[in-house]
């Protein structure tokens, strides 16, 4: 997505190679748990104004679970995926409210079909097993958020965290001190 030849590049993919990879893209672009993305509706991506050409800025992450309903802010990167899955699940027709579907009949996404669809696409890239799946990618974009000098209780309410949370980010997000 961004360009027309990256567009036709995903030509080729499967729609549900296609959803996975734009899981993976809100996992690290937008902190998600694999919760907050299974409970994702299509009413869910709120889209900017201005420069952002009509993309997805920000979600709104329904209540799930233990966890409140919030929003969250997500990379330009992601936005352009999220619009591109938009436009390809809105041509195949796909019904319901979800808006990520196990079925091209609209059903909802299962925890275990979730993991295995991440699991195989994070294996492919390079990630194995051991190093954390897509939780190692929610606290990639906190780290990325606290280094850009966001508040940790922003990126707390983000991530529908409590604020001390946070704490365990503190020595890993500060800058390296110069040794003298």
């Amino acid at each position: 997505p961004g360009t027309e030849e990256r567009r036709e590049g995903h030509a080729g993919l499967t729609w549900q190679v296609l959803r996975n990879r734009v899981a993976i893209g809100l996992h690290l672009g937008g902190g998600l748990t694999p919760a907050d993305v299974r409970a994702l509706t299509l009413a869910s991506p709120v889209r900017g104004a201005g420069q952002t050409r009509g993309r997805p800025t920000k979600l709104f992450i329904p209540a799930n679970g233990s966890a409140h309903a919030r929003q969250t802010p997500i990379a330009p990167w992601a936005g352009e995926l999220l619009q591109h899955w938009l436009q390809v699940r809105a041509e195949l027709r796909i019904p319901g409210e979800f808006l990520f579907p196990a079925t091209r009949t609209g059903k909802a996404w299962s925890k275990q079909s979730h993991y295995a669809a991440t699991r195989a696409l994070l294996t492919s890239a390079g990630l194995q097993n051991d190093e954390g799946g897509t939780f190692r990618l929610r606290h990639t974009f906190a780290l990325r958020q606290l280094r850009r000098g966001t508040p940790p209780e922003e990126v707390a309410a983000w991530m529908g965290v409590e604020p001390a949370v946070m704490e365990r980010y503190r020595g890993v997000a500060s800058e390296p001190a110069d040794v003298v």
